[in-house]
């Protein structure tokens, strides 16, 4: 894994120098967002993120998830890619403690119909409560089926409204916030103006066919430009992180590009 971009010292690739170039800020909420995707712009291939991923890829998405507290992810997403609850990492286990973090990362879905299978391991074996993030007005018999397996958060009516539901996560004290899409959920998060953070691996295929992108929604009328601060390379797959211009005092410690 060779580093292009970036200061972090150490040996690009070991766990230790990527929990320091994916460091979140110091203080105050942040949500980052970690996807992939394909050369020509493709979110999925053959229908899921895994044919676009990579032993490097994958790595990072580790530890990632390791670093923060909550994951927020669409049901869609949850259903296609079989999610399963967050696992302690031992290597990360002293880190997360001094942090005050629980073992592993809560996974928060966001869901307005509720639509979800209850018996899976998301909500049957989680190591910390998983976390369902719904409507005031979702159905009433399929809401206290969810909130006998799962916590629930309520925000917005007809559909989640999503600044509320990020407020509520931070709140419960996960300020270090990931989310994983899928597309429909980061295009949302995006035009709210919720995303301090972009991490997108790019894969060296070009698959055309109809996937989305990685954010597919309506366009986003305020185009809000975003920075590069890391990229590394390994195997021809492109790691790279982009942040948004920002109250400084909030941002990862990052040098600023040339």
């Amino acid at each position: 894994m060779e580093q292009l971009i970036g200061d972090t010292p150490g040996t690009p690739g070991e766990l230790e120098w990527l929990a320091q170039a994916y460091a979140y800020p110091a203080r105050g909420a942040w949500l980052r967002a970690n996807m992939v995707s394909s050369l020509d712009g493709a979110a999925r291939l053959e229908g899921l993120s895994e044919g676009l991923s990579s032993e490097a890829d994958k790595r990072i998405f580790g530890v990632l998830r390791a670093l923060c507290d909550v994951v927020l992810v669409g049901a869609e997403t949850v259903r296609a890619e079989g999610y399963r609850p967050g696992r302690a990492r031992p290597e990360f286990a002293a880190r997360r403690a001094a942090a005050g973090q629980s073992p592993a990362p809560v996974i928060a879905v966001v869901s307005r119909s509720l639509e979800l299978d209850l018996s899976a391991p998301l909500f049957t074996e989680p190591l910390v409560p998983t976390v369902v993030v719904t409507t005031v007005d979702a159905p009433a018999d399929r809401l206290a089926r969810v909130a006998a397996a799962a916590d629930v958060i309520t925000a917005g009516t007809g559909s989640v409204d999503l600044p509320r539901a990020v407020a509520a996560l931070t709140e419960r004290g996960w300020r270090r916030q990931l989310t994983e899409g899928g597309p429909r959920l980061l295009a949302q998060l995006a035009a709210d103006g919720l995303l301090d953070e972009l991490c997108l691996s790019v894969a060296p295929l070009v698959t055309a066919g109809d996937s989305p992108r990685i954010v597919n929604g309506p366009g986003i009328p305020d185009v809000r430009p975003m920075r590069l601060v890391s990229l590394i390379e390994e195997k021809g797959f492109l790691f790279t992180r982009y942040l948004r211009p920002t109250d400084p005092d909030r941002s990862p410690s990052v040098p600023a590009l040339a």
